[in-house]
């Protein structure tokens, strides 16, 4: 297996840089990241169609990963609920060390060939939902042996990395290889690895909520009303599609709690509710 994410950065001596030459000199490495994820969104399109079924179903979706990896994967499942009003517990993201290694570097948890399916057994995962991991080496032993269990019990799998024919796309049903190159500072994967990653997670999340009928146009008529910015963004929509003045707006969504439900409140043509 070729780890591309381990070859030598193509520069060299970068602390001789100033800072203009490093930040001109990672900027131009950044542009290589959304061409090799361009590359792979078929295999993104694969997972993605395999999801939607098992979430429509009633199934969840599970991110397991350590290090940068795993915090994007927690990071991309705490961004649903808000943004989208799902539950939850409709997708979870899981990092090896625990919640303690989203703040804290817990290196050696990522070698455990057994946590991982501990972990999801405490959600008791079962056939009915789907999990991705995420690894930009497609080496770590930590999500190769949980996407192994889950394989073997007839759970779907998924996963992300940045590395060509690795054993982790080799133990998942729908590999994503989205390969950057060497980075900017060998061997760094936080840098662009980590931003491909994230591209690809905004990709197969947002995707599948649109999917599930959690937007409509191009709107988050199901996001929680959380700040003074959201429920004026929520009152500007009901402007927009109500024709209402937008006090009576504002008033109207702070009563039925989200954009969806004081639309389908105020005209039963607005029931959003089918195909959620």
């Amino acid at each position: 297996m070729e780890r591309i994410t381990e070859k030598p950065s193509r520069y060299r001596h970068l602390e001789k840089m100033n800072v203009r030459e490093l930040l001109e000199n990672m900027n131009r490495e950044d542009q290589e990241v959304p061409t090799a994820v361009a590359r792979a969104i078929p295999q993104i399109e694969a997972l993605v169609n395999a999801v939607v079924p098992k979430m429509q179903r009633g199934g969840r979706l599970f991110y397991i990963g350590a290090g940068t990896s795993g915090r994007l994967g927690v990071l991309d499942a705490s961004e649903c609920p808000p943004t989208f009003g799902v539950s939850e517990d409709l997708v979870i993201g899981l990092i090896a060390g625990g919640d303690r290694a989203i703040r804290h570097a817990i290196e050696a948890a990522e070698d455990s060939v057994t946590q991982a399916w501990v972990d999801l057994q405490a959600y008791e995962i079962d056939e009915d939902d789907a999990v991705i991991g995420i690894a930009a080496s497609g080496t770590t032993p930590y999500v190769i042996a949980g996407l192994q269990e889950c394989r073997v019990r007839g759970i779907v799998t998924g996963c992300v990395t940045c590395n060509p024919e690795t054993p982790l796309a080799a133990n998942s049903d729908f590999p994503i290889e989205a390969v950057v190159g060497p980075e900017f500072v060998t061997g760094s994967t936080r840098l662009k690895a980590g931003t491909a990653q994230k591209l690809v997670l905004n990709m197969i999340s947002t995707s599948i909520m649109i999917r599930l009928g959690r937007v409509l146009d191009n709107k988050m008529v199901d996001m929680k009303l959380s700040n003074v910015k959201l429920v004026d963004r929520g009152a500007k929509m009901l402007v927009q599609n109500l024709g209402l003045p937008y006090d009576e707006a504002r008033d109207l969504l702070l009563k039925h709690g989200s954009v969806r439900k004081a639309m389908e409140a105020f005209s039963p043509e607005h029931n959003l509710s089918s195909g959620l």
